[in-house]
């Protein structure tokens, strides 16, 4: 039976680590957030982002317009975010509604602010080895393979999912720890012959128990992003990820749940990476 990795406990000691550096400065790291529209999924997700913030002893700043929030005034409130000596990281929840050019929104934060990690710059950065803020969920599970593989060096990791969101930002982590890197997609020949050479196995692909136990190779680490909602018993529903745990469990080193594998990190690492904006500005100033 696999390790279970716990990214909840793990994303709690990151919140810890992160309020005692907080409470040593002598300024307040400060997270804007923008919520458009009134999608209850997003609406959770900003709320506890809100409070996880101020827990942490950061300022938080919530800016909520109407659905129908036109294009140019969402890009003036992102412009006055970008010039707000107190805002240190801006986040524009996505997804935004389908009138609104997200692309266009995303460009106009400034780089040294983009605390999702999702502009051009901070993509070029991460490609070619700069210093620069990486998207939240896959430096959530980069920290999640650090934690218990250390060296990483020479390992072979199989990525499936391209997404500049996951799958591409986390090839190019994997890749600075020295690990062989195959990306694989929908298109790919013999996925599960494939994911059978994985030492690491990331699948983030956004369909629901696709990766069965015979995919995994014995003892890989497997790291599941994916957070499906499927119908249960009784008419319910339940979280599930892209990965079929109780068969891959069998298999696999260690593994991440879903819930609480990966994705309580995705709010730790937003934080993270505002201090590490706050810190680069404040050293500049």
């Amino acid at each position: 039976m696999a390790e279970i990795i716990d990214g909840k406990a793990f994303a709690a000691d990151l919140r810890a680590s992160i309020a005692v550096e907080v409470a040593t400065l002598p300024y307040k790291p400060g997270l804007a957030v923008v919520l458009v529209g009134d999608d209850p999924a997003s609406k959770v997700y900003v709320a506890n982002k809100a409070r996880q913030t101020v827990e942490v002893g950061m300022a938080s700043f919530e800016h909520t317009l109407p659905a129908d929030t036109t294009q140019e005034n969402l890009l003036t409130l992102v412009r006055e975010l970008n010039e707000d000596p107190a805002v240190h990281g801006i986040l524009v929840q996505l997804p935004l509604p389908q009138h609104l050019n997200a692309d266009e929104i995303i460009a106009a934060i400034s780089p040294d602010k983009d605390v999702d990690g999702l502009t051009v710059v901070n993509a070029g950065r991460l490609a070619a080895g700069l210093p620069g803020l990486v998207p939240c969920t896959p430096l959530g599970c980069l920290l999640l393979l650090e934690d218990r593989l250390a060296d990483m060096t020479g390992l072979h990791a199989v990525v499936i999912g391209r997404s500049n969101l996951v799958g591409k930002p986390i090839a190019q982590l994997l890749l600075q720890k020295n690990c062989t890197v195959t990306m694989a997609h929908s298109r790919t020949r013999d996925l599960p012959g494939l994911c059978r050479t994985a030492d690491i196995l990331v699948a983030a692909v956004g369909r629901p128990e696709m990766v069965k136990g015979q995919w995994i190779k014995p003892g890989a680490t497997v790291i599941d992003v994916g957070i499906n909602r499927v119908p249960a018993e009784g008419g319910k529903t339940k979280l599930v990820g892209d990965v079929s745990f109780q068969e891959a469990a069998q298999v696999a080193g260690r593994i991440t749940p879903v819930p609480g594998g990966v994705g309580p990190m995705t709010i730790s690492c937003l934080l993270r990476n505002t201090l590490t904006a706050a810190k680069h500005r404040e050293h500049r100033t």
